[in-house]
This record gives C-alpha cells, sequence and structure tokens, in this order.
C-alpha cells in the first residue's frame, strides 16, 4: 500500500479532492486526463465493479483496516492520502461520506450506436440540471429496466459528485452518453421519441399500445418548465401520467420513475 500521511490539504496530489472544481476535474482541454470523485466504500465499489479505474484515494486513517481496506487492496498502488479527522473535516462535504474518497479515471464519451446497441427502452434526459434528480433518474433507470440514458448538452454531468452520490453508483451501473437535442441519431436508429409533457392531446402512460413500440426513448424535460415547445412539437407522441386531487405533474424524478415501472 502506497499511504502518504499529510498534515495539509495544500499537499501535493490532495488538490484533486479539495480544490479542483467538477469543471476543472472534467480537463476539457485533455479528456484523456479527466477526474471524477467518487464517495463512500459502497459507491466506489460499484465503481470498481464496472470497470473504472482509480487514481488516488482519501480516508481517514481508521478507514484504511476498516471500511476502505477492500477499496485500496483492489485499487493496486495508487496514492492513499490520510490525515487526522480534523483535517479532513474541513473538505466541504466530507463527513457525509463515510470517510472515504476515490478520484477515478472519466471514461471517453461513448457513441450513441455504441450505447444505444441492442436497447428497447432509453431515457433522455433534456435540459435537467439538477445534480439531485439527475442522481435519482438514474438509480431509478437501472432498477427498473431502461437500457440506456442519454443526455442533451444542457443537462448536468451524471459524474457530478453529488449526482454520483444520489444514484448510489447507478449512473456505473447503466450505459450512457449525451446527444444532440434535435435526437435524429435516435430516429436513425429506429426510435419513436416520446415527450413527456402535458397536453390536451397526449397519450396516457398506461395505454397498452404503447407497449407495442419496439424501441421507444423518452424525453423527461427541465425542473420548472417541463420540455421545450420545440422538444415536443418534434416528438412523435406526447404522453402524460394520469394524476389525481387537481395536482397537474410530478419531480421529474419522480415522473421518471413512473413512466419506467409503466414502460419497461
Amino acid at each position: 500500500m502506497n499511504i502518504i500521511e499529510i498534515t495539509s490539504l495544500d499537499a501535493p496530489g490532495v488538490e484533486v479532492f479539495s480544490s479542483l472544481t467538477e469543471r476543472q476535474l472534467r480537463s476539457r482541454l485533455d479528456p484523456t486526463e479527466a477526474l471524477f470523485i467518487a464517495e463512500s466504500p459502497k459507491v466506489i465499489s460499484v465503481a470498481l465493479n464496472a470497470g473504472y479505474t482509480p487514481v488516488s484515494i482519501l480516508c481517514e486513517r481508521r478507514h484504511i483496516s476498516g471500511d476502505a481496506s477492500e477499496i485500496i487492496m483492489r485499487s493496486g498502488n495508487i496514492p492513499v492520502y490520510t490525515g487526522s479527522r480534523q483535517l479532513l473535516e474541513s473538505l466541504t462535504g466530507y463527513t457525509l461520506t463515510r470517510g472515504v474518497l476515490c478520484a477515478m479515471r472519466r471514461p471517453l464519451p461513448r457513441k450513441i450506436e455504441d450505447v444505444c446497441h441492442d436497447a428497447r427502452r432509453v431515457c433522455v434526459i433534456d435540459s435537467v440540471t439538477d445534480t439531485t434528480n439527475i442522481g435519482a433518474i438514474f438509480r431509478s433507470a437501472a432498477a427498473l429496466g431502461i437500457d440506456a440514458v442519454l443526455l442533451t448538452p444542457s443537462s448536468c454531468d451524471p459524474l457530478n459528485r453529488r449526482s454520483i452520490r444520489v444514484s448510489m453508483g447507478s449512473v456505473f451501473l447503466i450505459p450512457w452518453t449525451w446527444v444532440d437535442t434535435d435526437l435524429n441519431d435516435l430516429r436513425a436508429l429506429g426510435f419513436k421519441i416520446a415527450a413527456m409533457a402535458l397536453r390536451d392531446n397526449s397519450v396516457w402512460l398506461d395505454d397498452p399500445t404503447l407497449h407495442d413500440i419496439d424501441r421507444l426513448a423518452l424525453v423527461m424535460g427541465t425542473e420548472g418548465d417541463g420540455l421545450a415547445q420545440q422538444a415536443i412539437d418534434s416528438a412523435d407522441i406526447v404522453i402524460k401520467i394520469p394524476m389525481s386531487h387537481n395536482v397537474d405533474s410530478l419531480n421529474v424524478a419522480a415522473a421518471s420513475a413512473v413512466a419506467f415501472w409503466q414502460l419497461a
């Protein structure tokens, strides 16, 4: 084990955990060097099981022979930075991670054709910018049978630290990539585009004819205003969830879970 004792968060190598922003971690100038941070032994183990490459670990001393021991053994001879609890608690949000952080190599973006090769049901996340909702959608997608997730460029990054934590590592379990807003690449692959929106001509989610669609792409919209009119107009079909008590809609994460269960 390559254990490195630190007495300051300014120690070389620790900046990945202590000072680099999400944008800096993504390292757009050199995607091969891009990183993300996974938190907690359970989530880190999910990432390792999915084939993600660890770069360095930061943990309290007691976790080296405790919660982090298996992760450290599986990660090879990467640096394991450790220090006093008081020092590490000065990291924002660190006390929420059960004492273990892992910097991991960000994979290069995948082609839509590869992600959707065998997919019948995919979710398109369009302009959802809340990291909690992104994580929750991924968790529902993985659990409820969605084959892949695609995100428009205006959506939040699934490998954002909070998105990963909320998803409990589900972002590592389901294929995903970025897609152009016009969704023409999906149509070329034979997908029918279904927009989730409240319209007079919307089809109810429990309409049995929806199950007859061979390849369906379900488009989920923003938290506040829902899908943009252009996205709705360009869809092949518009779907809405039956509601009661004059409630007009659900949070996008809750709506996605209902839709995934019904359609997948």
